[in-house]
């Protein structure tokens, strides 16, 4: 008969009304009638899924309301697994000159209970006389054994008509390699809490419900149970066990685990492991082609996720649109308390301050101007060794390093992809576990595999203790009273493609050793942190997308020391990563962006490396270094941060090495001396340790940390907070910003385009060293040294700032710099500042070259002072004439032959390497006219001053 005879939708209106073996039977007939039962799966298929008394909706119990892919291919899956019991071999016949014949034995079906026409009255007896495979079938009603029951035989129990029509309250204990039972309640016997256990056999439960009671599975002993409902306290124990299967379960109500796996999988293996292990290995196939299905439809369910679960807000791609919301938030705040914007009183002090510097200066600056100002002849300074500094462009979000996929992961990990691919203990697939104490735990040495479940209004959803391991792939983790997924006890595992979300605690808390691998997850919108790493915990912590937490997106703690890698962390409530209390960890490539609080938050003992991250568009600051923080920060991109770029603390002991802090809206760089306030807490993003005694456990951390990992301790100790050949420019107040009372390293930076001074020294209780930067083209000041503060200036290049060069009234050095092109003194020294101004090369564009003020006390001696002014008649050097404190000598004055010759050489512009203190003692260049300025001698007197001169601690 031909397909085409008949109209399509008259065709599938006829075989609506076929059984399955006959629809079966038409697929064979020809390729178009395959198509047009295939084209069924909507109408019959769906019907005869629906209909099938031993399986319930294929998306049942996670998302009933939701259709499956196919109606066709979900019947198919459960006719497969239905099916697992019988293909056990002993029920062959052994003859092996009749194994063509081999055929199952003939099946008898029993029955009992309320039977018009005999059956047994008890289930004990219809057992007694079922054969091997037979069907005992039970009416509806309530059976109860008051002995525990053997079942010695394989046997399949099926209750008749709907689900709890038929209850059971016995006691099982099977002895046969094999048992279905489908359709049935079960309930406590009066003795006894377990209703089921095996230690050798292979079990499958389709369709059943447990009210109250234990199932327990005991290596080699398997488990397969499909589509059960497990309530009012019920849970599942699974013991050694090799393989075992939970599919399409619910369980919910319970006062403790639900699923408990304990103890290593027994090397032992019965008849049903080869068979479920392929089962188990089909499921991983489907989850690996359909591994958005989770991901897709999870925001739907999500418990107060919220529209952002499954797109989350990129926010600000670029310095343009950071900008743009700049402005409005600017006029936002100065509308709301009357202002002009600045962020802070701090801030707007410090601001303030310059400008009244400026004011109080212009009658100098405007004395030296000169009608010749054509005639200037500006000194070349662009081959100085950091130029390749400034040429560093502001990245954006095409910049940021891509979240790798898992597939991508799992290709660079073979570890991970080994985890992946295993297969071992219990497997828990497409579960509901709700609204209970815990979903699964898993301890000494337990195994389990959890894919694509919903773990929902739980105090916690996994516990993994005491060396056991699990693999956890695309399952919703979410509503629970706690921390969502804990690993404790050196537990492992690969926790991948999750959606953790809406927690009371830590979406993951990590400690006492435990290593997982965690990958490619959401962790979002978490009433605390995203993931807590603590008590010697480590792990690899990559691609992950961690969010909307109110809490730190990564804590780590109390000598954790994870892998935080290649993750984006963004629109946190406070800090993007926080390590304090001894934390460690290694930081690296991460997206840290629009958090609330720091970017990155170090103190109390902290000490990650953070290294190659994107820290940027933060409500706060960048990087804050907190009391007693240490760490090696390096090579980041730090920029459109609403704060300073990094804030650090004088008694922390930070390495900032190779970073670019651009575009930030207060300092580049800003270390203070005070300490951590209830205030600075507000402002800096720290809130204290959690609440982390787990269960009111009293957690022993010094135990904890003595057995410290070592595998990022290589870096060189430092005794002394180091800030080297970074970039630091762009931002919208100072550059660098120092108010400590410990000694500081500012070594071969470049300072530049900052809207404040460069460098601003405002208190150096002990020695601050600038040894070898470029400070260059800054609003302000190149270098400010306050009253009272100790510093020392050595091989840096200040170059065409728009005030003076260095404004110092301090107590220090300043020797071999090159302090050309400064709009107004070249090297100020006034008020009563104790110096020694050594072999500097000095050109100033409009006022003097060195101008020495007030009651200033030390040396300017062998200073090279070039003329930018050729018919110039102002003398190079000012003083104060009435200050005999001050000696002045040896100076020289170049001037220039032609603008050819007028270069800076002999050597090159400074700073010249990363180690300028090492540079030989400037020469006379060659081609230049020489000029001896008058010497201005003055009597010095004997020893030092202020009975010990800060000339005999540095000279």
């Amino acid at each position: 008969m031909e397909v085409g005879s008949l109209p399509v939708e008259l065709w599938r209106l006829i075989l609506a009304y076929l059984p399955l073996p006959d629809l079966g039977r038409c697929c064979l007939v020809c390729r178009a009638w395959r198509e047009l039962i295939l084209s069924l799966d909507s109408t019959r298929w769906r019907q005869l899924c629906l209909g099938c008394p031993e399986c319930r909706h294929p998306n049942w119990p996670r998302r009933p309301h939701l259709p499956p892919v196919s109606w066709r291919e979900a019947l198919r899956q459960h006719a497969l697994a239905s099916r697992t019991w019988t293909q056990n071999g002993s029920d062959l016949h052994s003859s092996a000159c009749l194994h063509l014949f081999r055929r199952r034995k003939d099946r008898r079906v029993w029955h009992a209970g309320t039977v018009a026409g005999g059956g047994y009255e008890t289930l004990r007896g219809a057992l007694a006389a079922a054969g091997p495979y037979d069907k005992v079938v039970l009416h509806a009603g309530v059976y109860e054994e008051q002995v525990e029951v053997s079942l010695k035989v394989p046997v399949e129990i099926v209750g008749l008509g709907k689900l709890g029509d038929v209850s059971l309250l016995v006691s099982f204990d099977q002895q046969c390699p094999t048992v279905r039972l489908c359709n049935l309640v079960f309930m406590p016997a009066w003795f006894s809490p377990v209703v089921y256990k095996t230690s050798s056999g292979h079990v499958q439960l389709d369709n059943c419900n447990f009210e109250g009671c234990q199932l327990h599975i005991r290596g080699p002993g398997t488990c397969q149970a499909r589509f059960c409902s497990f309530a009012q306290g019920s849970s599942a124990h699974f013991l050694g066990v090799a393989i075992s299967l939970m599919d399409s379960c619910e369980f919910s109500g319970g006062d403790s685990a639900s699923v408990t796996v304990e103890g290593a999988p027994v090397s032992e293996r019965n008849w049903a492991f080869k068979h479920l292990l392929a089962l188990a290995k089909t499921f991983n196939m489907m989850t690996s082609n359909g591994s958005t299905e989770i991901s897709n439809q999870g925001g739907k369910d999500s418990v107060g996720a919220g529209s952002h679960v499954n797109t989350p807000v990129e926010g600000v791609n670029t310095m343009e649109d950071w900008n743009k919301q700049e402005v409005d938030w600017e006029a936002n705040w100065a509308k709301q308390k009357g202002g002009d914007g600045l962020l802070s009183s701090q801030d707007g002090t410090m601001i303030e301050e310059d400008r009244m510097e400026t004011s109080s200066e212009s009658s100098e600056v405007d004395d030296e101007q000169d009608d010749e100002k054509s005639t200037c002849l500006k000194l070349s300074y662009d081959q100085h060794g950091l130029a390749h500094l400034s040429k560093a462009d502001t990245p954006d979000s095409s910049a940021f390093p891509a979240l790798l996929s898992l597939s991508a992961e799992l290709q660079r990990d073979a570890e991970a992809r080994d985890l992946a691919a295993s297969v071992q203990g219990c497997l828990l697939r497409r579960c509901l576990l709700r609204d209970g104490k815990g979903g699964v735990h898993l301890c000494n040495h337990g195994q389990a595999r959890l894919e694509a479940n919903v773990f929902r209004g739980l105090s916690y959803a996994v516990r993994c203790i005491q060396n056991a391991k699990m693999v956890m792939l695309s399952n919703e983790v979410c509503g629970c009273k706690a921390s969502g997924v804990f690993l404790r006890l050196s537990a492992q595992g690969l926790i991948a493609e999750n959606n953790i979300h809406s927690n009371g605690e830590a979406g993951l808390d990590i400690r006492k050793g435990a290593n997982p691998i965690i990958l490619c997850n959401r962790i979002h919108s978490g009433l605390r942190s995203g993931i807590v790493v603590l008590g010697n915990g480590r792990g690899s912590i990559r691609s992950n997308q961690i969010y909307g937490n109110k809490e730190a997106g990564v804590y780590i703690l109390f000598n954790g020391n994870p892998v935080v890698s290649g993750n984006h962390i963004f629109q946190g409530l406070a800090a993007g990563i926080a390590v304090n209390e001894n934390g460690r960890g290694l930081i690296t490539e991460n997206v840290i962006r629009q958090n609330q609080w720091g970017g990155a938050d170090i103190r109390r003992g902290g000490d990650p490396v953070l290294r190659d991250n994107f820290i940027c568009y933060g409500y706060s600051d960048g990087v804050v270094v907190g009391e007693r923080g240490r760490g090696l920060i390096e090579g980041n991109h730090i920029y459109g941060n609403r704060g300073c770029g990094v804030w650090v603390m004088s008694s922390s002991l930070p390495q900032l090495i190779g970073n670019h802090i651009t575009h930030n809206r207060m300092y580049g760089l800003a270390v203070f001396c005070r300490k951590d306030t209830e205030s600075a807490v507000n402002r800096e993003g720290y809130r204290g340790p959690e609440n982390f005694n787990e269960e009111r456990e009293l957690m022993a951390w010094e135990s904890d940390i003595d057995s410290e990992d070592e595998r990022f301790s290589s870096r060189r100790p430092i005794t002394v907070a180091l800030v080297e050949n970074n970039c630091i420019s762009h931002n919208r107040a100072v550059g660098v910003y120092v108010k400590s009372s410990e000694p500081l390293n500012v070594v071969a930076n470049m300072v530049n385009s900052n809207r404040g001074d460069g460098v601003s020294v405002i208190q150096s209780a002990q020695l601050t060293r600038l040894v070898g930067n470029c400070v260059l083209c800054n609003g302000w000041t190149g270098v400010t040294v306050d009253k009272e503060c100790r510093v020392e200036l050595r091989g840096n290049g200040v170059y065409s700032n728009n005030c003076h060069g260095v404004c110092f009234r301090g107590d220090g050095l300043i020797v071999e710099n090159d302090v050309v092109g400064n709009n107004a003194v070249g090297i100020r020294v006034m008020d009563n500042a104790d110096v020694k101004v050594l072999r500097n090369r000095v050109q100033a564009l409009q006022g003097y070259g060195i101008s020495v003020k007030k009651r200033v006390r030390g040396v300017v001696q062998e200073n090279l002072i070039y003329q930018s002014l050729s018919a110039s008649t102002k003398t190079p050097i000012r003083t104060n004439k009435q200050n005999l404190e001050c000696v002045v000598l040896n100076n020289s004055l170049l001037t220039p032959r032609s603008q050819a010759l007028w270069v800076l050489d002999n050597p090159p512009p400074r700073p010249h390497n990363s180690n300028p203190s090492s540079v030989t003692p400037t020469t006379l260049p060659a081609n230049l006219t020489i000029t001896m300025t008058n010497r201005i001698t003055a009597s010095v007197e004997s020893g030092c001053h202020n009975n010990g001169s800060i000339f005999c601690s540095i000279l």
